[in-house]
């Protein structure tokens, strides 16, 4: 959750550390605090609640000049959303700490700390961080050596950032279970949970691993693991090519992220496509051998991730013909189960850092699974790093905490990732041909279909009284309509809900009325039979059907139903088109909801906590 950023450098700093915070603002927005050595030596702090924006005004108001600094947009764990619990936090008139994660011994810590004296001015889990640096560096020789004392009775996760006002030109930073990327510049270095808010001033990177602790100057980087030794982390030149900083022509990021798939489909296929096969020689030779051993695979993820990994469950067990199983990461992690023999481990994850999902495959590693591979949108992030081998979808940065582009590149690459396995397992050469052909043609169909926008603009207007809303869908579209529920809950705050339509009669038939619109995607597939008699019972109880339905499906609107036509598509491809419609009308109910769709109440963008 959260966003930290930090900077050590000969210039002035607020600047940086406020477009930074800009940049990271879809990871928190219940607050925001800046904590810089101003020029004078003192450690000015100044804190708003609210988006970043109301911090920069404040600054404006009250400049803080110096070269040294560290800022913090926050999403509320520990303690309400208001000015007292915003980062950073102090201890004295020296220490300032921003922090990620959760401290789960914090109430001991507190009741420790209370007992030598400290007194605690907000009821947030990071103040006893402070304190406890501050503690330590009464027998410490260093700021460094303090950081590292602390961190030895920190039980949870965390990722940090120290200063101090008496050392004004060192930062000192630990990551244990929460990101951190050290920026690399000339004369001056940087510390951000994102490599996206450093974008404007460095493309090097340093990624911290677990349990470093790392001293950051403005000509130095030292790192130290966990057992205290000196130790080299490669810096890397970040090749990102899409700077999402700023929404262009559109009026919010996900608008611009849902017009954006057509090309960040075509990035995920880049290079993977032949003629008639996928182009596997792009994933190397360990895991082309990995692939050709995987006769089950296991996928945990959350949230929409999962929705993915639904979905990939039906290609997996269609194409490859061998068992699949999905379960959300936080279930998994608590239960005892199975471990097939030779299975793949599938983790998906847009950051690459979703607290839940990042320790399910560390305990899968312990299970003894075949192998593990990573679905991700970011290079370097921690499931990259941890699993045997990964598939980038190559999104590019999305801002919108509403996924959009990051779902479909999901999708997209979990159908190539199961027609590689398939064509291990007995799947047919026209059959593969025929899933990159689907797939060479999918970014124009998509295209096609977001011209659908002002149709579903003005459906969305029947949506404007709705306090309730029901999807359904068959065979890989049924989490399609959870996608789609979980869209609208997200941004518009409607009450939705997405069933398997098969279910209707074994008790959602009781919430149909003609207050409770019903969502229907429809391909023209061996469902459609099946599915036209639910809609049936949906009408024959007074409800109102929205259907977006294939041009072949011969769906006629009428009294109870409308129909919008769907562009014609191959079957095995159709649950990443039909998303489209569905993330539209979200985005368009929202509007006329009046919410903030980029950064919905209650939600962050990369969930780093449990």
């Amino acid at each position: 959750m959260c966003g930290i950023v930090g900077a050590v450098a000969q210039r002035d700093v607020a600047p940086i550390l406020l477009e930074g915070l800009r940049r990271l603002e879809y990871r928190g927005y219940d607050s925001a605090g800046v904590a810089i050595i101003n020029d004078s030596g003192e450690l000015q702090r100044v804190r708003r609640t609210g988006k970043v924006s109301e911090l920069a005004d404040a600054i404006a108001e009250t400049p803080a000049p110096g070269g040294t600094g560290i800022a913090h947009t926050r999403w509320a764990t520990h303690g309400e959303p208001n000015e007292r619990n915003a980062h950073p936090h102090v201890s004295g008139e020296n220490i300032a700490v921003v922090h990620n994660g959760i401290i789960e011994n914090h109430e001991e810590l507190r009741e420790s700390l209370k007992a030598e004296g400290y007194i605690f001015a907000s009821d947030t889990d990071t103040e006893v961080i402070a304190h406890l640096v501050n503690l330590e560096q009464k027998s410490a020789a260093t700021l460094l050596e303090a950081v590292q004392n602390t961190v030895k009775k920190l039980e949870g996760a965390y990722g940090m950032v120290v200063v101090d006002r008496t050392d004004t030109e060192r930062l000192i930073v630990a990551r244990s279970g929460s990101p951190l990327v050290i920026g690399l510049g000339l004369g001056e270095n940087f510390i951000a949970s994102d490599q996206l808010a450093l974008f404007p001033v460095t493309r090097r990177f340093m990624y911290l691993e677990e349990g470093d602790v790392a001293e950051i100057t403005r000509d130095s980087v030292y790192v130290y693991d966990v057992s205290g030794e000196a130790i080299e982390r490669e810096a890397k030149e970040s090749d990102v090519e899409h700077d999402a900083g700023d929404k262009g022509q559109y009026r919010h990021y996900m608008l611009k992220e849902i017009h954006e798939q057509p090309d960040a489909i075509a990035n995920t296929l880049e290079g993977r496509l032949g003629e008639h096969k996928l182009n596997l020689d792009v994933l190397g030779k360990d895991a082309i051998e990995i692939l050709k051993k995987t006769k089950a695979v296991q996928i945990v993820a959350c949230g929409t991730s999962y929705h993915a990994g639904m979905v990939a469950r039906y290609w997996f067990e269609e194409l490859a013909n061998i068992p699949c199983r999905i379960e959300i990461a936080s279930e998994f992690r608590y239960r005892k189960f199975f471990v097939p023999e030779d299975c793949l481990f599938v983790t998906i994850s847009q950051s690459g850092e979703t607290a839940d999902t990042l320790a399910a495959l560390k305990l899968a590693k312990e299970l003894g699974y075949m192998a593990s591979l990573s679905i991700c949108n970011v290079p370097g992030s921690s499931m990259v790093r941890e699993s045997d081998i990964s598939l980038m979808t190559r999104a590019g940065a999305e801002i919108g905490v509403a996924s959009t582009k990051a779902f479909t590149t999901q999708l997209t690459t979990l159908l190539m990732l199961a027609t590689a396995v398939g064509r291990y397992s007995g799947m047919s050469e026209q059959q593969e041909s025929d899933i990159v052909k689907a797939l060479r043609e999918l970014p124009q169909v998509i295209n096609k279909s977001l011209e659908m926008s002002t149709d579903i603009e003005a459906m969305a207007e029947d949506f404007a009284d709705k306090n309730h809303a029901l999807f359904l869908g068959r065979g890989s579209q049924y989490p399609i309509a959870m996608e789609g529920a979980l869209k609208l809950k997200e941004i518009s705050y409607i009450h939705a809900e997405a069933y398997a339509a098969g279910e209707l009669k074994h008790g959602p038939l009781a919430l149909i009325d003609n207050e409770m619109p019903v969502i229907v995607v429809a391909p023209n597939n061996d469902l459609l039979e099946k599915l036209k008699s639910n809609m049936e019972e949906v009408r024959a109880r007074g409800g109102q059907l929205y259907v977006f339905a294939d041009k072949e499906a011969r769906l006629v609107a009428g009294d109870g139903i409308s129909v919008w036509p769907v562009e014609e598509v191959a079957e095995i491809v159709a649950p990443i088109l039909y998303t489209i419609p569905l993330q539209l009308l979200s985005y368009y109910v929202a509007i006329i909801k009046g919410t903030d769709v980029d950064q919905p109440r209650n939600l962050a963008k990369s969930v780093t906590v449990e």
